[in-house]
């Protein structure tokens, strides 16, 4: 109940600045569009099919909710610096209430994201190259919840160690890191060496393949990926609830 009631105070200050979440709704959409542009311009010698809409859709589906990352780290670094949650730890209230006071909300916004993004993937690959078949891709849906916890589990995490000023700084970093290692915009697949072991060793890559994967109706090979994208959102939620909770003990003493 103490949760909830918190997560109302958060949807409140979330309406309260709508460019943030405008902004975290309708950029994968504006990608969408300019990777297809450049698509259209790679001739088909040489073989680049990475931004096709079969896997530039899922691709950017996952690459989107990057930025969900940088609007939670700022919504709790902001309430860090005006000593909010340290009045409300005074209360009842523990450490999980806030994690799921911060995630349901955010979480909501991640899966418009998603299905906003996937709606413009179809309307975008039906008049250039393909449409995405519609039973997959809602299942794609599905497959991406764990890669939403992720991110959210990141702008957690990063929202509590770091002040308003540099979290943004930190996730944007995350944020390109995903988009190269991620697979997002280079098929690391074929690169084989340093580059293929460090992006199977992050998460991005898995959620990546998750996605694609389950567009491609591939489903016998989504288990595997999903589980180790699973395991790292749940890692995080664990590692955030714990900082947090000792930032708020050392704070009130």
């Amino acid at each position: 109940m103490r949760s909830i009631v918190f997560c109302k105070r958060t949807i409140k200050e979330i309406l309260r600045d709508p460019l943030s979440y405008i902004f975290c709704l309708g950029f994968p959409i504006v990608m969408l569009v300019i990777m297809t542009i450049v698509n259209s311009s790679i001739p088909k010698q040489a073989g680049l099919d990475i931004f096709k809409m079969n896997k530039l859709g899922p691709g950017m589906a996952f690459f989107g909710l990057s930025f969900i990352m940088i609007f939670t780290a700022i919504q709790v670094s902001t309430d860090r610096s005006t000593s909010l949650i340290t009045r409300l730890h005074a209360s009842p209230m523990t450490s999980v209430d806030f994690i799921i006071g911060y995630t349901l909300p955010v979480f909501v916004i991640a899966v418009l994201q998603v299905v906003i993004t996937y709606i413009a993937a179809f309307i975008i690959g039906a008049v250039s190259d393909a449409s995405l078949p519609v039973g997959y891709t809602f299942v794609s849906v599905l497959t991406l919840i764990p890669s939403m916890l992720l991110f959210i589990a990141f702008g957690l995490f990063f929202g509590t160690i770091l002040n308003e000023k540099s979290a943004p700084g930190v996730c944007s970093i995350v944020v390109t890191v995903t988009g190269m290692l991620g697979g997002v915009w280079m098929p690391v697949d074929t690169m084989g060496g340093n580059i293929l072991d460090i992006s199977r060793a992050m998460p991005f890559y898995h959620g990546v393949q998750a996605a694609r994967y389950t567009v491609a109706g591939e489903l016998a090979s989504v288990g595997k990926p999903l589980v180790i994208t699973l395991v790292w959102a749940f890692a995080l939620y664990v590692v955030a609830v714990i900082i947090m909770d000792r930032k708020l003990k050392s704070d009130i003493r």
